[in-house]
């Protein structure tokens, strides 16, 4: 059995390391348990129907629109808007999850205020495209559409 000094162990290990840094990126399955965002410190966690945190990055839903919470037009779009929050928060919860570049047809990264644009997959479906067969989101129309 050969004895290697510790000191050159360390080396070893940064061999495959630096390997691995030079493989491109590919879109990784992601899974995380989502709470209701609370507060100004937001992490993961479900802000409404199309819009969370995640890992600190604040994550628009590209491919829908969904009723607000946050300021409702009626008393209809505010219970939708719970609706939709609630089955959002779910439908991430139930598992792992791919992050997409934006679907909406755009090509933008962001939108208007600053947010990731990203089409949230799950076995080849949008979990978006979901919301708007549940009747708790409309398909990305280019502007928010009236829920009242």
């Amino acid at each position: 059995m050969v004895r290697r000094p510790l000191c050159v162990l360390p080396l070893l290990l940064l061999v495959p390391l630096a390997a691995l840094a030079a493989v491109p990126a590919q879109p990784a399955d992601e899974a995380e348990q989502f709470g209701r965002c609370a507060g100004s410190h937001r992490v993961t966690c479900v802000v409404d129907g199309d819009t969370f945190w995640y890992r600190g990055d604040k994550i628009r839903i590209a491919d829908i629109n969904a009723p607000e919470v946050s300021q409702p037009g009626c008393a209809r779009e505010a219970e939708l808007g719970s609706e939709a929050t609630a089955r959002l928060q779910a439908l991430l919860n139930r598992g792992r999850f791919t992050l997409a570049a934006n679907g909406d047809g755009t090509g933008r990264d962001r939108d208007r205020y600053g947010r990731l644009l990203r089409t949230v997959m799950r076995d080849g479906s949008s979990l978006g495209e979901e919301l708007v067969r549940e009747g708790l989101a409309e398909d990305w129309k280019g502007h928010r559409g009236n829920w009242c």
